[in-house]
């Protein structure tokens, strides 16, 4: 019989270890390991069962057990010990406090608090709330804020079913359910009135409809995660599901989604600082578009509370929103017609003092290569933030050329998006192993902390090798597991799969390959030559084995075939033992996955890989990789601490370019990767190998951190926005009313503003090093003045077709006032460099409130 409702009954603690309580609902646990043993040491195999969730633990423990655990001295005072070393957690200072202290003291505030949006976060496997790279980027995000003291609060969804758990079929074809994620079984908090009532906001829709959700917390060490959900008994069966599954639904669910992130999230904020006395944010941090309309509650808000006319609150909004894109190809980028967005902004569903011919403005691809009738949410993204960044240097290159035409006037380099590399959380993604070598050879457990990179040489060789050896074969246990279990769903009796129990072998070199399954990461790329491939899986002396995952959007018919086509092979009876596929792949398999590979494969079409972190967690575990040279792997690489597989760049034909980078890599494995690792010195050693893996973690290990991540983001980012967002918001934002009105100034006037003549004297017609070009511009600034305005001398080498490269720019300054508004700027410059030169004068706008020269997009040469 199927039941009409479920509910979860909560544990009722004894006093005496009622800290087990937050022990279990502050999701550090995921990450502090004394905490997690604390959990297991009361049942372990309970704690197995309940798969290392201590909210479950503690729910399958009866009344007597609980009793007697209360009435066990020493438990109770581990307990204790590990309650207050929470407390001192949360409450002393750490990285960002002292950071504030210094800032204040040069007359710089920091931030109060920071809200950072994201339609996914990847906290723990006990709460499946992500997909991919995004949502594990934003859960690492979260964890090292907590860690460095950031006052970060995070603002997404919370999916009913999840993204979805995968299975195989016989025939290897992707299987996808839904399993119902009980919010009261998890370790989840509902916000409530002070009357005890659940709090609720709420997003109207089109036809009078009216999008009701409840707020969740979830409380991330000191940060807390708001995670709203529609599945309210007020809402209809549609709007009931609109938080069902994370990138799931139909016809509007993704904007409907998306609206409730972004409005809907604002106004959770606002229910959060009302109910428990926490500061309003003055950053807004957009992880990717999907949360954009955030930036409309907010100018909403300022039009309605403050009179600020929508030009004047978008100033506003601008100040204090910082925009991270984090895909490099248009094709990951939400777009929607412009009929929608009149469908839900226009009309009956209007938004006060945000019009929607305004609104569509924002997100539309007006620029040359752009589609009419597009509202692109990265484009609004970007125009509603004044400061962005791309995920790594390279996708910083790739992101000003894709956005390049919201900035025209300006080159590529010049395009105001900036980069801040992605970074790993360390205590979720290092093995326990790390940690002890660690701590018996070095004498501290925290090397980041101790600074201790410089030292890792200082551990025996042997001690790396025994340990890296003991990872690898806790992941030959665990993938034997996984396999055993996939094939009994795949219909397979217990009689058939003895063969399992030598599936891979803790003495083979072992290369770990997990991401999402879209076509251009190439999960298939090994398999362009499956002969090749076998013969490197079964070679008599140097064997290798492939540990493979991943997960294909189920809409995506290609991925699953890919999935599929790779499941037959490593079914192949010759090779099962080599090489296998692990289903459901997720957190809790991936920190098994990291730490046993001695090699981590990356090999998507360069450069559609934004960042990719996960070789970032191989390397944090000793494992070395194997890359093409895209992302992250793009400026780190240095030639020791793993191998770049070369590119076909400028091979138009796909399977030609595959099958040159496949057959790169089968000789990279066979010739130099197998080669290394089985390269053995009389003790058996591979010290080669050895050498790379310690000068990976030395060199890489301080770069690869979350932690240094968010300190980036705080410096480079955070500090600024907060700034800024101050300064147009004193004497009742009269910073933003007169930046808005500068720029409709600047914008009326540019069409009538030119360089009219230059002359240059001061080099002969044979120039050399030590000259200095004197430079006179004569200009009409078309009604604006000299203040409004920088008139620049750009100048650098230049290559065939007269393009500027490598510029310098060197501004002029007026030295003349002539009728009608024109100008003479005049300066110098002396010779510098070797080789090719080339100028040109520009005129750009200039104030104090802009980010940066090129933030309207106009400029003027000559």
């Amino acid at each position: 019989m199927k039941a009409i409702r479920r509910f979860s009954v909560r544990t009722v603690l004894p006093a005496r270890i009622e800290g087990l309580g937050e022990l279990a609902s502050n999701l550090r646990w995921s990450w502090h390991p004394p905490t997690r043993d604390l959990f297991e040491s009361i049942d372990p195999a309970k704690w197995a069962s309940a798969n290392e969730d201590p909210v479950k633990l503690l729910s399958r423990l009866s009344a007597d057990q609980l009793a007697t655990l209360a009435a066990d001295d020493d438990f109770v005072a581990r307990v204790e010990a590990a309650h207050d070393d929470l407390r001192h957690y949360l409450t002393d200072e750490r990285w960002y406090q002292t950071w504030s202290r210094e800032q204040q003291d040069g007359g710089h505030a920091a931030p109060a608090a920071i809200a950072y949006f994201s339609p996914e976060f990847g906290i723990t496997a006990v709460l499946p709330q992500y997909s991919g790279g995004l949502g594990i980027l934003a859960g690492d995000h979260l964890k090292s804020a907590s860690d460095l003291g950031v006052p970060i609060v995070g603002v997404g969804l919370f999916y009913k079913t999840g993204y979805f758990k995968q299975a195989l079929s016989r025939d290897g074809w992707q299987v996808e359910s839904y399993p119902v994620l009980d919010p009261d079984g998890l370790p989840l908090s509902l916000l409530r009135e002070a009357d005890g009532t659940p709090a609720v906001i709420s997003v109207t829709l089109p036809a009078g409809r009216l999008l009701k959700a409840h707020v969740w917390r979830a409380q991330v060490g000191r940060v807390p995660l708001l995670l709203l959900d529609s599945d309210v008994a007020d809402n209809d069966e549609p709007t009931r599901r609109v938080t069902e599954t994370l990138y799931g639904g139909g016809g509007d669910t993704r904007l409907e989604q998306e609206l409730l992130l972004g409005v809907g999230g604002v106004r959770a904020l606002r229910l959060w600082s009302r109910l428990s006395g926490a500061p309003t944010p003055e950053v807004y941090h957009t992880n990717e578009g999907h949360a954009g309309f955030l930036g409309v509650e907010r100018i909403t808000e300022l039009v309605r509370d403050h009179g600020l006319t929508f030009d004047e609150a978008l100033e506003a909004v601008r100040a204090a929103t910082v925009f991270t894109t984090h895909t490099p190809v248009p094709a990951g980028i939400d777009r929607f017609s412009a009929e929608k967005i009149n469908l839900y902004f226009g009309g009956a569903n209007s938004v006060p003092g945000v019009p929607v011919d305004r609104l569509l403005a924002l997100g539309a691809e007006d620029y040359e290569g752009g589609q009419p009738g597009i509202f692109n949410m990265a484009v609004m993204g970007l125009r509603l933030a004044q400061r962005a960044n791309g995920v790594s240097q390279l996708h910083g290159v790739v992101s000003r050329e894709m956005f390049d035409g919201l900035w025209p006037g300006f080159d590529d380099v010049e395009v105001p998006i900036t980069s801040i590399t992605n970074g790993v959380h360390a205590p979720t993604w290092v093995d326990r192993s790390v940690y002890d070598v660690a701590r018996r050879h070095l004498g501290t457990a925290d090397i980041a902390g101790a600074d201790a990179w410089d030292r890792i040489d200082e551990v025996p060789a042997d001690a790396v090798w025994s340990t890296k050896r003991e990872m690898r074969g806790k992941l030959v246990a665990e993938a034997r597991r996984r396999v055993r279990a996939s094939w009994q769903k795949r219909g397979a009796s217990d009689a058939e799969l003895g063969w399992i129990n030598d599936v891979l072998d803790p003495d083979v070199l072992t290369i770990g390959f997990a991401r999402r399954v879209p076509t251009y990461k190439r999960l298939t790329l090994m398999l362009s030559d499956k002969e090749r491939l076998r013969s490197l899986l079964l070679h008599p002396e140097r064997p290798i084995q492939l540990v493979i995952a991943g997960k294909s959007h189920p809409a995506d018919e290609t991925g699953k075939r890919l999935i599929q086509e790779m499941v037959q092979f490593a079914d192949e009876a010759d090779v099962r033992h080599r090489i296998v596929f692990l289903p459901n792949y997720d957190i809790a398999m991936a920190q098994s996955l990291y730490p046993g590979c001695d090699v981590w494969l990356n090999n998507p079409l360069r450069p559609f890989e934004a960042c990719g972190t996960s070789g970032m967690k191989a390397a944090l575990n000793g494992g070395l990789n194997l890359s093409i040279l895209d992302g992250w792997w793009d400026e780190w690489f240095d030639g020791r601490n793993g191998w770049a597989i070369p590119t076909a760049d400028g091979v138009e034909d796909p399977d030609r370019r595959d099958d040159i980078e496949a057959t790169a890599l089968y000789d990279l494995i066979e010739n130099s990767v197998a080669a290394s690792f089985y390269d053995r010195d009389a003790d058996g050693l591979p010290q080669g190998w050895i050498s790379m893996m310690t000068h990976t973690l030395k060199t890489l290990g301080p770069k690869v951190l979350a932690s240094r991540m968010v300190q980036d983001y705080t410096q480079q980012l955070y500090s600024p926005a907060a700034a800024a967002g101050r300064s147009v918001g004193e004497n009742e934002f009269g910073g933003a009313r007169s930046l808005a009105a500068y720029k409709a100034r600047v914008r009326s006037a540019w069409s009538r503003v030119k360089v009219e003549h230059v002359e240059p004297s001061g080099v002969s017609d044979s120039p050399q090093i030590g000259d200095t070009l004197q430079l006179r511009a004569f200009v009409d600034l078309g009604g604006l003045t000299p203040e409004d305005v920088e008139v620049q001398l750009v100048h650098g080498h230049v290559n065939e077709s007269d393009q500027l490269r490598d510029v310098e720019i060197a501004p002029l300054e007026v030295t003349e006032n002539y009728e009608g508004g024109r100008y003479q700027f005049a300066g110098t410059q002396p010779l510098r460099r070797t080789g090719s030169f080339g100028y040109n004068v520009r005129i750009v706008p200039r104030n104090a409130s802009l980010a940066g020269a090129a933030e309207l997009g106009l400029a003027r040469n000559a």
